[in-house]
């Protein structure tokens, strides 16, 4: 039986992906950073859309923006909301980064979801959020999207902590680890330093095995590819976190390791378990490893800390993972087709959301009354 705080000596950090007005005045923050050793906080447009879209616990400080500032736009009053709900996390983190030298103790903010496929567009939210929020311990969440790799590089090199969200592919998430670097040796070029400088690459799991399991479900790969249910994503995330073992040894890196340089973390993203036929705790207990993240909605917070297991297994079987992997390439699961849908659904689903939200917030401005 393990519990939260005990993934620190496997070398792995506890996230909270969840943000709350109401959560963060209660205390809610500072009590799992207390007593679960949670070091992060994750939020996204699903995430605010649910926290603000609801209820009453942003309305006071609504009130006294639109007082302030009765032309806003729903923009601009989501984005002081949102500010302010980060820079109370931050603050909470604070200690956590500086006792860690600015190992840990992140919470990120992302760029609007429209920006997507906008390169210039989001350097120039990511530049923007950045100076507005103005805390050291801030990430700026940019996809890892074709477009958004460059605007990763652009905003590690003007000093930037970039969260990297809606990663799926092996292949993706390399693109982002060799912008990660990029940027990093662009500072390094110019003289800059590069020792407080943090990413992650935010790699999603459960929704890999949704898709795959619905397509054998189905009948793809006939009763062979029965045996790879539940078992796609993990392989998938395993051959991930090997290509980043073999990346920081390699010389490239360590060149800029002997200049102070953070290894850009691998996140392990949508890990609540979304079939019910599944342990809860399924995308952390089989997950855990040195040098990564595992950011986890309550509830599965919660789960793991009444039944998880913690033990070194994110290197356990490897070749068992890639063997998954080749299996599910030769019954014609094609994991390359549904990442690349997962992407475009991920875009899709954050700018529904996000549209929801503003149109919430729109709904409460006293002039929409």
């Amino acid at each position: 039986m393990g519990h939260l705080n005990d993934l620190e000596s496997h070398g792995q950090a506890v996230w909270l992906d969840f943000v709350d007005r109401k959560f963060l005045n209660e205390g809610g923050l500072v009590k799992l950073v207390k007593e679960d050793g949670v070091t992060g906080v994750t939020s996204n447009p699903s995430i605010f859309e649910k926290a603000m879209g609801h209820g009453t616990a942003y309305d006071e400080s609504l009130a006294a923006f639109d007082k302030a500032n009765p032309d806003a736009s729903a923009m601009a009053r989501y984005e002081h909301l949102a500010i302010e709900d980060i820079q109370n996390a931050a603050d909470t983190l604070r200690p956590i980064y500086d006792r860690l030298n600015g190992k840990d103790g992140y919470v990120s903010l992302e760029v609007s979801p429209k920006l997507a496929e906008d390169t210039d567009g989001t350097i120039a939210e990511a530049a923007r959020l950045w100076a507005a929020v103005d805390r050291p311990n801030l990430m700026i969440k940019i996809p890892g999207t074709p477009e958004g790799v460059p605007a990763i590089a652009a905003s590690i090199a003007a000093g930037i902590n970039v969260n990297v969200t809606l990663l799926f592919s092996i292949e993706a998430y390399k693109a982002v680890a060799l912008a990660f670097v990029e940027g990093l040796e662009a500072r390094v070029a110019k003289g800059q330093p590069i020792d407080r400088l943090a990413s992650v690459a935010s790699f999603f799991v459960s929704r890999i095995d949704s898709k795959i399991d619905d397509k054998i479900d189905a009948g793809v790969g006939g009763d062979e590819a029965k045996a790879l249910k539940g078992k796609v994503a993990i392989a998938n995330a395993k051959a991930a976190y090997a290509w980043y073992q073999d990346f920081i040894a390699s010389d490239r890196w360590q060149k800029l390791a002997a200049k102070g340089a953070m290894p850009q973390r691998l996140l392990w993203a949508s890990t609540g378990t979304k079939n019910p036929d599944y342990p809860d705790t399924l995308y952390i207990d089989t997950l855990i490893g040195a040098d990564t993240v595992n950011t986890v909605p309550p509830k599965t917070l919660d789960a793991f800390r009444d039944h998880g297991t913690v033990a070194e297994t994110l290197t356990q079987d490897i070749e068992g993972a890639r063997k998954v992997l080749a299996d599910a390439e030769r019954l014609g699961l094609d994991l390359d087709g549904v990442t690349t849908l997962l992407v475009a659904e991920g875009v899709h689903s954050f700018i529904h959301s996000f549209d929801d939200l503003l149109g919430a917030i729109a709904a409460k401005h006293p002039a929409a009354a």
